[in-house]
This record gives structure tokens, C-alpha cells and sequence, in this order.
């Protein structure tokens, strides 16, 4: 079957399935579109972007999440300040990632940078969702940013955490995507981070 049919079998596929109330899986979703952008309750912004996220696990949805901006609706939350809205993004973002076009969008649109700021966040799901997301979009060009210092430091200092999900989940970031040079060179970081510390410490006290 050639690309062409590929997509009018998924848009056949796509129409056939429904939302809530029986109208078309288009229309749902751009119903959601238009009350996130015209609500001005917040919990109800909330509960939209959630849905949003969740109908990105779905892969026949994206045809549409794309000609509805919905991943640009995603972005756009990152930069909320709602820690619940960030969530939701991040997940939103983690789940349609990967879909070779949404990953390129988001490529092309600063993800990565984005997602990394949230490695810092104190919603530790946040947190997890935001390096699942930086293992899904690594590429040869993105990687260098993926696996930065800053990055790598941080996963180490997750591998070491007493929350088991997020301690398993950077252990694998640092063994799949990580050279052993950089990991050194983190942990080398870490120790002169450590020293410059106790050496200011002792000086504060003399």
C-alpha cells in the first residue's frame, strides 16, 4: 500500500471512530481546541489539556492534532506557570513524540529545551515524563543537547534517588544514551562541586 493510501485508509479509520454524544473524532477535538482557548476557569483548562494528552496516545489522532495545532497547544503550556497545565503538556508532548512528524515539529520548535528545564521540576511525574520524553526525541543532531553535562549530572544524581521509578528510568537514560566519557565527565562535575563546597564551608567558618 503507498503512503497516499496509507493516509486515506487512517482518515477512513479516524472518521469511523467517535467521541462523546456521537459526533465525529475531528470535531471532538476541535471542540476541545476552542473551549481551551476561550475558558477562562482554570480547573476546566486543566481537564481539557488532560484529555488532549491522553487522546495522544492514540496514533490515528494525529493527522488531526496536527491540523488543529494541537501541538503547538502543548508547547504553549510549557510556558504556564500551572504546575498542573505543565504536566499535562509534558505528558501531551511524551505521548505524540513518537510519531516521526510530531517529533520533527517538536525538534524544530525548541523541545528539547523546553523539557529540560522540567527535569528540575518538584512533580517528580513531571519529572519522569520529561525524560521519557528527551530519550524519545533523541536523533543524531539533538543528542549532544540531550546528553549535555547539565543533563547527565542531573540523572545521576536521579540514579541515586530513593523514588525507584525515577532512580530505574535515569539509569537507563545514562546506560542508553550516555558515553562513558560523558558520565565521567559528570561525575567529575560532581566531586569538584562537592569540594568547592566543603572549601567554602570551612572558609565561612575560619
Amino acid at each position: 500500500m503507498q503512503d497516499g493510501e496509507v493516509a486515506r485508509e487512517l482518515t477512513k479509520q479516524l472518521d469511523k471512530r467517535t467521541g462523546p454524544h456521537g459526533i465525529g473524532r475531528f470535531s471532538y477535538l476541535q471542540s476541545l481546541v476552542t473551549e481551551y482557548q476561550d475558558t477562562s476557569d482554570a480547573d476546566a483548562k486543566k481537564q481539557v489539556l488532560s484529555n488532549l494528552a491522553n487522546f495522544a496516545y492514540d496514533p490515528i489522532n494525529y493527522e488531526y492534532f496536527r491540523k488543529l495545532n494541537i501541538l503547538d497547544i502543548f508547547l504553549d503550556a510549557l510556558e504556564d506557570t500551572d504546575e498542573d497545565l505543565i504536566q499535562f503538556a509534558v505528558g501531551g508532548i511524551c505521548n505524540s513524540c513518537l510519531d516521526k512528524e510530531n517529533k520533527c515539529y517538536f525538534l524544530e520548535n525548541n523541545g528539547v529545551q523546553m523539557i529540560i528545564k522540567y527535569l528540575s521540576s518538584s512533580n517528580n511525574e513531571t519529572v519522569l515524563m520529561a525524560i521519557t520524553t528527551l530519550m524519545f526525541l533523541v536523533t543524531p543532531q539533538s543528542k549532544p543537547d540531550i546528553t549535555s553535562l547539565p543533563v547527565v549530572e542531573c540523572m545521576l544524581r536521579f540514579s541515586k534517588s530513593n523514588n525507584k521509578r525515577l532512580c530505574n528510568l535515569a539509569r537507563v537514560f545514562l546506560e542508553d544514551y550516555c558515553t562513558k566519557e560523558k558520565i565521567q565527565d559528570a561525575e567529575n562535575f560532581q566531586k569538584q562541586f562537592s569540594t568547592n563546597q566543603r572549601d567554602g564551608s570551612q572558609n565561612s567558618v575560619t
